[in-house]
């Protein structure tokens, strides 16, 4: 599972807001390096605040109590929400981009076509088990049953495709 700044779940958060007590500081550099939305900062900040712990952001100590803490928080937490917004924007229009231009192909396949069709060439022969072959190529079984799946898909579409040209 991949590991985003969106993602509250994220194991270093965790660890850091486990290993904080009462009267301790957690320091973050900036306050997107914590939390990317603006209700889950609010969260975290709320958790702290119960914990009595505090929170430095950037060198700046933020009060939980005080009315400019808590409106320059929320500032701070806008912010980088927006500039998560902007990142997310720009990646999926420069993704439309590279997929105009014929640049964005996706995961590359491990086989050739020849290779696929002598994996399961082999497969089906009945001397090599799906492991063997699995080792064979230097891939895993369930690669090994994908090729399979797409030959018997591709045999079952020529079968059809044939029979409708009669």
């Amino acid at each position: 599972m991949g590991l985003t700044g969106t993602n509250r779940e994220r194991p270093g958060l965790r660890e850091a807001l486990a290993a904080c007590r009462a009267g301790d500081t957690l320091v973050v550099t900036k306050l997107d390096r914590l939390a990317r939305s603006l209700p889950d900062a609010r969260a975290i900040a709320d958790e702290l605040t119960a914990r009595q712990i505090s929170l430095s952001l950037g060198g700046s100590v933020y009060d939980p109590t005080d009315a400019v803490g808590k409106l320059l928080f929320n500032v701070l937490a806008m912010v980088a929400e927006f500039e998560s917004d902007l990142i997310r924007l720009r990646t999926v229009e420069g993704m439309k981009v590279a997929k105009a231009k014929g640049r964005l192909k996706g995961k590359q396949p491990k086989l050739s076509r020849k290779q696929e069709a002598h994996l399961v060439s082999l497969v089906h022969s009945g001397d090599y088990s799906t492991l063997e072959v699995a080792e064979l190529f230097g891939i895993g079984r369930s690669t090994v049953y994908r090729a399979i799946e797409r030959q018997r898909v591709a045999a079952k579409a020529d079968l059809a495709d044939t029979s409708t040209r009669r």
